[in-house]
C-alpha cells in the first residue's frame, strides 16, 4: 500500500468495486418496488461537493437508459428553489435522491425534507442510517463501504457512481426499456470498469507523479471536459483543492473557449483536457490549438492510443480500456485523483490543511457552515 493515503485509496478502487458490487446491486434492487419504478416520471439528484458531482456524472445514464428526464441540482438549489417548483401532476413524483455519505449535511437533508413535504418520493443515499438525512427521507439506500486510509474521498465517490448507475439500469429494466439479459450485460460492463481502472492506475501513476513534480510551483489548475465527464473535471479540481490546497477549477469544454482562454495572469496554467472519445471528443480536439497558442501546459486525459488530442499535448495521461461513455466517469477521474495526491506530496501540503487553524472542523463557527446551518421547512420559504 502506498504511504500516501490518497494514492492508496485510488489503488484500492478496482477491488472495492469488485468486492462490493453484488452487495450494492442487491440494495438497489430492493429500493423501489415494481409500481414505484413504473411510476417515476422525473428524477432529481441532489447533494453537495462530490455528491453533487456524482449526480451530474450519472444524469446521462438515467436519461439514456431509463428514458427519464433527470436533473442534478446542488443541495442549495434543490432546497431553496428547485424542488418546490417540480411538477406535481403525478403522486410520489419526482423521485428525489439526496446523497450525503455522513448523512449530516444540512442543505441536503433540508432539500429531502422539503421535497417529501411536497409529495415527492425521497431517498437518502447515505452511509449513516441513524443520521438526520435518513430520518428525513421516505427510503434509504445504504452506501456504506469498508473503512480505509484517510484522504480526500475517492472511494465514496465511486460507490455513489456505482449505485446511481445501477439504479438507472434497474429502472430501465423494470420499465422494459432493457431486457433482463441486456440489463445484466450492462451491470457486468459497469463492474468491469474495475479492470479499466486497474490498468489505468498502472499506466498513469508514475506519469502523474512526474507531472506533479514538474508543475509544483504552479498556483492554478484548470480541468476541462463535457457531457458526463464535465463533473469529472469538477471532481478533479475538487481533489486538488482538498489534497494540495491549490486553486483549481473545472470548466465545460465549450465554456473554456468563451472564458478561460482569455486569462493572461499565468499563461502556463496547467490545463487538463479530459475526453473519453465520445460525443464531445472532436470539439475537445479543436481546443488543443488555442490551449497551446495561449501557452498553457496542456495535459490530455484520453483513451490510450488517441490520435486526435494526445499528439498535441505536453503531457498524456492515458486511460486504458474501452469504456462506454455513460460509465466513463468511473475511470476518467483516476488521472486527476493521482495528480492531486502526488501534488500534495510534491509541495508538502497536508490533506485538508490537517483540519487545523482556520480549517478546524471542530470549531463551532466552521462547523456551522455545513452541518449546523439552519434547516428550513417548506413553510419557512417565501411564497
Amino acid at each position: 500500500m502506498s504511504e500516501n493515503g490518497m494514492v492508496a485509496q485510488v489503488e484500492s478502487l478496482p477491488d472495492l468495486v469488485r468486492n462490493e458490487f453484488n452487495t450494492l446491486d442487491g440494495r438497489v434492487r430492493r429500493l423501489l418496488d415494481h409500481n414505484e419504478c413504473l411510476s417515476v416520471k422525473r428524477v432529481v439528484i441532489t447533494g453537495c461537493g462530490d455528491s453533487h458531482m456524482a449526480g451530474l456524472a450519472t444524469e446521462l445514464a438515467f436519461e439514456e437508459l431509463a428514458g427519464i428526464p433527470t436533473e442534478p441540482m446542488t443541495a442549495m438549489q434543490a432546497a431553496r428553489y428547485g424542488v418546490t417548483y417540480q411538477p406535481k401532476s403525478f403522486p410520489k413524483n419526482p423521485l428525489v435522491l439526496g446523497i450525503s455519505v455522513s448523512g449530516t449535511v444540512a442543505r441536503t437533508r433540508e432539500a429531502i425534507a422539503i421535497a417529501r413535504e411536497d409529495g415527492a418520493l425521497t431517498v437518502a443515499v447515505t452511509a449513516n442510517p441513524d443520521a438526520p438525512l435518513a430520518q428525513a427521507a421516505e427510503k434509504m439506500l445504504d452506501c456504506t463501504v469498508p473503512d480505509f486510509a484517510f484522504a480526500p474521498g475517492v472511494r465514496s465517490y465511486r460507490i455513489s457512481l456505482v449505485m446511481l448507475n445501477l439504479l438507472a439500469i434497474r429502472l430501465a429494466e423494470i420499465r422494459e426499456r432493457l431486457t433482463q439479459d441486456q440489463a445484466n450485460a450492462l451491470r457486468q460492463e459497469l463492474k468491469s470498469t474495475a479492470d479499466a481502472m486497474e490498468a489505468t492506475i498502472a499506466a498513469v501513476n508514475d506519469k502523474a507523479r512526474d507531472l506533479a513534480q514538474a508543475v509544483a510551483e504552479q498556483k492554478n489548475f484548470v480541468f476541462v471536459a463535457d457531457g458526463p465527464n464535465y463533473p469529472t473535471a469538477l471532481f478533479s479540481a475538487a481533489k486538488v483543492l482538498e489534497a494540495a490546497g491549490r486553486h483549481a477549477m473545472g470548466q465545460e469544454t465549450e465554456e473554456w473557449a468563451h472564458l478561460q482562454y482569455f486569462v493572461n495572469t499565468d499563461p502556463t496554467t496547467p490545463t487538463f483536457v479530459i475526453s473519453p472519445g465520445g460525443r464531445g471528443h472532436g470539439r475537445a480536439a479543436e481546443l488543443m490549438e488555442p490551449v497551446n497558442r495561449a501557452g498553457r501546459t496542456s495535459v490530455a486525459v484520453v483513451p490510450e492510443g488517441d490520435t486526435a488530442i494526445a499528439p498535441h499535448a505536453d503531457w498524456v495521461l492515458p486511460v486504458v480500456g474501452n469504456v462506454r461513455e455513460i460509465f466513463s466517469p468511473m475511470v476518467y477521474a483516476i488521472a486527476g485523483e493521482l495528480f492531486a495526491a502526488h501534488l500534495s506530496d510534491a509541495i508538502g501540503e497536508p490533506f485538508f490543511r490537517r483540519f487545523s487553524g482556520a480549517y478546524d472542523v471542530q470549531n463551532v463557527d466552521a462547523a456551522m457552515t455545513i452541518r449546523n446551518s439552519q434547516v428550513l421547512s417548506r413553510a419557512d420559504l417565501p411564497a
